[in-house]
């Protein structure tokens, strides 16, 4: 893997871990909030992340 890959991976779980580190409750709602919902609405909300990451990462590269 090039360096890239390992820098955006680093990225990804700062961000992803800042929300646990910072707010454990209100990250914790967020998730059980989350699991409640139906799965095509998480298949949406999954699909417009990887649009948008596609995007930044496009715009950025």
């Amino acid at each position: 893997m090039s360096n890239s890959l390992w820098v955006a991976l680093g990225l990804v779980l700062v961000v992803e871990g800042l929300g646990p580190l910072i707010a454990p409750n209100g990250w914790r709602q967020m998730v059980a909030q989350l699991s409640e919902q139906p799965d095509n609405q998480l298949r949406r909300l999954g699909g417009c992340l990887v649009v948008a990451g596609a995007v930044i990462a496009y715009y950025f590269a």
